[in-house]
């Protein structure tokens, strides 16, 4: 008896191989993405988690202004300090031959006959600086790579004011860049170049001998962070501290972490719609084929099989397809997540990124699938086995027909007998009508949430560089500088107009809740900053207080009118109270805002800035920028237009491939909805399709009736579908975004919804016309004979 219901089994699965392939397919997609974002998520955090240990990779990073290195004594009996190491740390113009843009340079001074302890340097190659070559450094390989430099060649960099040549002779990577950015949260590998340099050559360049700016601190397991912080700021107070950052506020781990949360997400998200969908498809095929064999069931009773065991039988169905889709989709995972792996190769700089695709995720992503595909087989077939052998042996009782409701309003000559035939068969099975479209506007919402972060992302830097950030070039200062240097910004070559800003870094505290983060001074008049909330209406700084994004002032728990306690950390160190005086919904950042002029007056250090913005001709730019590199005073400049078009160049191919991946999906789920819908259709009504043949139907007449029910639930569906994706992608956003310093806006652009509902309905169209060759194909003798 096993045998032969077995051989049903293969007989069953054959019969319906086309809707067993797509239906195999739409689950392959899901768990394919279920392996791709885990298997991901889980190669990032073993990778992070195995550096971080073999680079011992720091707790704490504090920086002052110049601290004795007396202190380093005492900061190494601070309860819980594991290990503790100094060092010079310092920012500065670097220059190559054929650049015209200068460059940063982030110089950090090492003992290279005893390496650190701390965040343990990689060569990956060409060698050490030898003793005593005071002009010799080791970069980090992803600058080398994206400026095609050699080892052996030389670069130019400004040391307190001092241009000196230095000789690249080795590349390394470092835990502290392996997301490699200057601080902006942006990478720029072809503008930013960390370099580590002979500790005594640095200090004797900056008059830091005896001194440290900069300090790392690995705690013991257990040990207080809070405390640690407290008492690190505490010893470092005295000399110009900027505050102690943890490791989980360090802007390389914070990114790399916030990407790791985001496959996490993904992860989640999108498979559940795939399987879903998956469910549905399986029930509607299943329920299909268990009406179709009422018959059978009946004499499989009659002969002696029990409910269990026929139930068994269409569960091991559903089970088959699932175990083709497992198996295609984990082949397809494995291929995905190497190819996002290997994406992230561009961002995320280790000494070894190995793609892991651990067990526990494909057996997590098949048991999900099984009993999603077991739940839906299982409603499918629970109405036929309830009923007796004699029973099931009668055909179904024939579907009740009535007048269509436009027809009872007396709107029967709107339609046509065709048009009235297609919304009558809607009618009278609303339940799958609706189950299909939301079958195909799922997919229309997965490709929406799949490719409007370009369309965000490009709104996102279109505002910051094109409406907040005006200028074409900025400049930041080694140290405050009198404000009048605005004017001799003015009489630069190739200036049209500079605007000026300080900048003081401060730790805001209100109750037991505070952060650190910089108050910008802003001219009246500004136009090359501006201001600017979500809705791009721009905003002032206030007389008689702080302006702070609305982020920051969730993050303190205060409103405009509140008080807040502000420690300065640069200059005097002022400690004051100041009052908020309103919030701004800014895209970009944890900002504080206020006139420069009280600013300054807050400071106490008179009418100084720290940083200009300047507005540009472009012909004369090459030597306006070659004017500012010897600018001693000028250690950063920054050229707006060559980090935009870095970030699109770096971030482009993964749009690209994210985008075709997510077109593929939605596609494979569109055609397994359609194309499922149609054979179904079809062979339900192929004894009336093929009456109407012989009534005198043509056969595009007749495909009309079967597909145009189809191409109107399309027609429903991508509407709806719009609808929905714009939902998955606030919920996405709402998701991923609530730890990120950047808002990204919900901007889908009209060609996103085009390209969306285009490629579903092209998917649509292709499987409908796979159908329409069946239809043209009906045997129509063979079908008329299997009536009854």
């Amino acid at each position: 008896m096993v045998r032969a219901i077995n051989r049903k089994l293969a007989r069953d699965l054959w019969a319906l191989q086309t809707q067993v392939v797509s239906i195999a397919l739409v689950i392959a997609c899901g768990i394919a993405a279920f392996i791709g974002s885990f298997s991901t998520h889980e190669s990032l955090l073993l990778s992070r988690e195995q550096y971080y240990d073999a680079a011992r990779f720091a707790h704490l990073f504090a920086t002052a202004k110049r601290t004795p290195e007396s202190v380093a004594e005492k900061i190494r009996l601070i309860p819980g300090a594991q290990e503790v190491e100094t060092r010079v740390v310092r920012d500065a113009q670097l220059s190559i031959e054929g650049v015209t843009p200068p460059m940063i340079a982030r110089l950090t001074g090492v003992d290279f006959l005893r390496p650190p302890g701390i965040n343990r340097l990689t060569l990956k190659s060409g060698r050490w600086p030898a003793p005593g070559a005071n002009s010799e450094v080791v970069v980090n390989q992803r600058f080398l790579d994206a400026r095609k430099l050699a080892l052996g060649a030389q670069v130019r960099v400004l040391l307190n004011g001092k241009l000196e040549r230095l000789t690249l002779v080795g590349t390394a990577l470092s835990p502290e860049y392996i997301y490699a950015t200057r601080g902006g949260g942006m990478p720029d590998d072809e503008w930013f170049a960390a370099l580590w340099i002979d500790a005594k050559t640095l200090a004797a360049a900056f008059n830091m001998e005896g001194a440290f700016n900069s300090v790392v601190v690995r705690l013991a397991r257990g040990a207080s962070m809070e405390r640690a912080v407290e008492t690190l700021d505490g010893l470092l107070e005295p000399y110009g501290a900027l505050g102690a950052v943890q490791r989980e506020d360090q802007m390389s781990h914070k990114i790399l972490s916030q990407e790791i949360n985001q496959q996490r997400i993904w992860g989640i998200v999108l498979p559940a719609v795939f399987l879903i969908v998956a469910a549905f498809i399986l029930n509607v095929v299943l329920h299909r084929q268990v009406n179709a064999q009422r018959g059978e069931i009946a004499a499989l009773k009659a002969l002696g099989y029990d409910d269990r065991t026929i139930a068994s039988h269409y569960l091991k169905f559903a089970s088959t397809v699932v175990l083709i889709g497992v198996t295609a989709g984990v082949g397809l995972g494995w291929w995905l997540g190497n190819a996002m792996t290997g994406l992230y190769t561009d961002f995320f700089h280790f000494p070894r990124f190995d793609y892991v695709l651990p067990p526990g995720v494909v057996l997590a992503g098949a048991g999900v699938t099984l009993a999603a595909a077991c739940g839906g087989a299982l409603a499918a077939i629970r109405g036929v086995l309830r009923l007796r052998a004699a029973e099931a042996l009668r055909p179904p009782a024939p579907a009740e027909f009535k007048p269509l409701m436009v027809e009872r309003l007396g709107y029967v000559r709107v339609f046509t007998p065709s048009q009235r035939m297609i919304l009558r068969n809607l009618e009278r099975r609303p339940v799958r009508a609706a189950v299909t479209v939301l079958g195909i506007a799922g997919s229309v919402a997965i490709l929406l949430a799949g490719t409007f972060w370009s369309d965000a992302l490009e709104y996102f830097l279109d505002v910051q560089f094109n409406k907040v950030t005006r200028a074409d070039v900025n400049v930041g200062f080694a140290e405050p500088v009198v404000r009048s240097v605005r004017w001799d910004l003015e009489r630069l070559p190739g200036v049209k107009a500079a605007e000026v800003t300080r900048t003081i870094p401060v730790r805001l505290t209100a109750g037991h809740r505070s952060y650190r983060t910089g108050i910008t001074g802003l001219a009246d008049g500004a136009t090359l900053q501006l201001i600017l909330d979500a809705e791009l209406r721009e905003a002032e700084p206030l007389p008689g207080g702080v302006l702070l994004t609305k982020r920051l002032a969730d993050r303190l728990g205060v409103a405009p009118g509140d008080t807040l306690f502000a420690d300065l950390l640069e200059g005097k160190r002022i400690k004051t109270q100041v009052r908020v005086a309103g919030t701004v919904r800014e895209m970009a950042g944890m900002n504080a805002y206020m006139r420069l002029e009280e600013l300054n007056r807050l400071g106490r250090e008179g009418d100084v800035v720290s940083a200009a913005a300047l507005l540009v001709d472009r012909v004369q730019e090459p030597v306006l920028l070659q004017r500012l590199k010897e600018m001693p005073g000028a250690a950063v400049v920054i050229v707006n237009r060559t980090l935009l078009e870095t970030f699109r160049a770096t971030t482009g191919r993964n749009i690209i491939f994210f985008t075709t991946i997510l077109t593929l999906f939605a596609a494979t789920i569109a055609v397994g909805v359609v194309y499922n819908n149609a054979r179904i259709q079809l062979a339900e009504r192929a004894w009336e399709l093929a009456s109407l043949r012989v009534l005198g139907f043509t056969r595009g007449e007749v495909s009309v009736l079967l597909l145009g029910e189809l191409a109107l639930e399309i027609a429903l569906a991508i509407p709806l579908g719009f609808l929905a994706g714009f939902g998955l992608c606030a919920l996405l956003i709402a998701l991923m975004m609530h730890e990120e310093l950047i808002e990204f806006p919900l901007v889908i652009f009209p060609a996103t919804y085009l390209y969306a509902g285009a490629a579903v309905a092209a998917a649509g169209v292709a499987s409908a016309l796979i159908v329409r060759n069946r239809v043209d194909r009906l045997d129509l003798v063979a079908v008329l004979k299997t009536r009854e």
